[in-house]
């Protein structure tokens, strides 16, 4: 049978291939651990996003197979680096002749696969960030206040600490705020005649006002920050209640977060896409100087020309040799009639 996509090896054509493997390795190395890095850095950034991201929100496992994909390929880079390196000199080869077929359908199957889901996850999973993100925030929102219930004790600090590092304020604009009650009822004076008419006009007896917390104000206002009576245009001096982006963070923490995970993915993908290819070149030109020097006895400066291929027989004869062999395991031989017995002969009768 005929080999699979057979290429005829002469001396210099090996030996610059295992040069060029060589580079092409430590290239893949090097994204691959570039890969790893920026794997390691999402699933970071989403540990400390995770209390503004629904429970359901499958996003995070993005960065987990990622970072097993590019583990993967940072160990195929230094393995090919290692391998084609040896394949330069007779005396280094002969211990890599036993371990390379192994290692390339392990790189393969395993590296390979892991690739193909992590960028199928990177194209498919951005996509749930903005219900997710919807979801969570809205939760961190409602539970603001909640600073004495067991459990949500740091719902606030860590609101005040996204709006304040990445500039935003509320889901999608400082009016959510004016939608919920984010000052606990511990701190509302109960003989407070203005307190006791909010909270009986709301239909959920909510203390609702049209203020926000100090994390929305934006430092580089020129004056000081503003944070209740934000609908009264005659409530401060010098103020427009239409044209907040003075004294407030113009954008909600919903489009600043989902921009920035989408990024970070976007990133992340570019980065896939180069592993991959990358993982693929160094996994055939392997293939092919492995398949050269075994023709040869592991000595790649041998004397003639190497035929190097990527399966030894034709891939239809494989196929049809599988299924023949397969067909004759699993046939049932024809059943054969079993052999006629002789009658037993009688003795004679016992007296």
């Amino acid at each position: 049978m005929a080999p699979v996509l057979p290429v005829v090896l002469p001396l210099q054509p090996r030996i610059r291939l295992a040069q060029g493997l060589w580079l092409l390795s430590w290239l893949l190395a090097l994204v691959g651990g570039l890969t790893l890095f920026c794997s390691g850095h999402l699933l970071v950034q989403l540990r400390h996003l995770g209390t503004f991201l629904a429970p359901s929100c499958p996003f995070a496992t993005l960065p987990q197979v990622a970072l097993a994909a590019s583990a993967v390929a940072l160990g195929t880079g230094l393995v090919g680096s290692g391998a084609s390196r040896a394949s330069l000199d007779a005396a280094q080869y002969p211990p890599w002749r036993g371990v390379l077929g192994p290692l390339l359908v392990a790189g393969t199957a395993g590296g390979g696969g892991l690739l193909v889901l992590a960028l199928g996850l990177a194209l498919v999973l951005p996509g749930t960030l903005d219900t997710g993100l919807e979801e969570g925030l809205g939760t961190a929102l409602a539970h603001y206040k909640d600073t004495e219930v067991p459990g949500r004790c740091q719902a606030k600090r860590l609101l005040d600490e996204l709006q304040i590092k990445h500039q935003c304020c509320g889901r999608h604009g400082y009016k959510d705020w004016f939608g919920i009650q984010w000052v606990s009822s511990r701190y509302l004076d109960p003989n407070d005649q203005d307190v006791v008419d909010r909270i009986q006009s709301n239909v959920e007896g909510l203390y609702l006002i049209d203020g926000v917390p100090f994390s929305c104000c934006n430092p580089h206002s020129p004056r000081p920050c503003l944070q209740s009576q934000l609908s009264d245009p005659h409530a401060h001096p010098l103020y427009d209640p239409r044209q907040p982006n003075l004294n407030l963070w113009a954008q909600g923490c919903h489009g600043v977060l989902l921009g920035y995970l989408q990024g970070l993915a976007s990133t992340l993908g570019n980065l896939l896409a180069v592993t991959f290819l990358l993982q693929a070149l160094v996994l055939l030109g392997l293939r092919y100087l492995q398949t050269a020097l075994e023709g040869l006895g592991g000595v790649i400066d041998g004397e003639g020309e190497a035929q190097g291929y990527l399966f030894p027989g034709g891939l239809k004869d494989m196929l049809k040799t599988v299924w023949l062999q397969g067909g004759v395991a699993h046939r049932p031989a024809p059943e054969e009639a079993p052999p006629e017995e002789a009658p037993p002969k009688e003795g004679p009768s016992e007296v």
